[in-house]
């Protein structure tokens, strides 16, 4: 079982394309939480970006909207899903020696602060993806894509 916890991801285009990823991926659900804007508003309008970037993926996922990640985090791990933060920290393990769980969930964090304290105190473990040139991060869609298809590839 594999789900995403996106946490106050600003671009209706990178949640899109994260549902397109999800879904090559076989991620279970998708949390949106925050301000992380969902397929369809509260007043049950169609999200275009995310329609468009996701390709149709955003009906094919179950996903649901929450306004913290706390009560999310704690619910899944009730159910014995490890958390699993994707983040630059010194206590991260380098992506290609972490071993994934039967039951994961990870976190994507703000495009420009990343996964927030609250969240990365919570997690299971901290996991980074390696940077070799000048900058420091990479974008949000692109992070979830080498975490969701290293297993499969590893």
């Amino acid at each position: 079982m594999k789900y995403l916890i996106l946490e106050n991801i600003r671009s209706a285009y990178n949640v899109g394309a994260i549902f397109r990823t999800a879904d090559g991926a076989g991620v279970s659900k998708l949390f949106l939480v925050g301000y992380t804007p969902a397929p369809v508003d509260r007043f049950g309008r169609v999200q275009p970006e995310i329609q468009k970037t996701s390709l149709g993926a955003s009906h094919e996922i179950l996903w649901e909207h929450q306004p913290t990640v706390e009560g999310v985090l704690e619910r899944l791990k009730e159910e014995g899903v490890q958390v699993v933060a994707v983040e630059q920290a010194s206590d991260a393990i380098p992506l290609k020696e972490f071993s994934v769980p039967e039951k994961v969930a990870y976190i994507f964090g703000n495009e420009i602060d990343g996964v927030s304290e609250s969240a990365r105190q919570r997690a299971d473990m901290i996991v980074e993806i390696p940077m070799l040139g000048t900058k420091e991060s990479l974008n949000v869609s692109v992070a979830a894509g080498i975490v969701l298809y290293h297993e499969l590839v590893a």
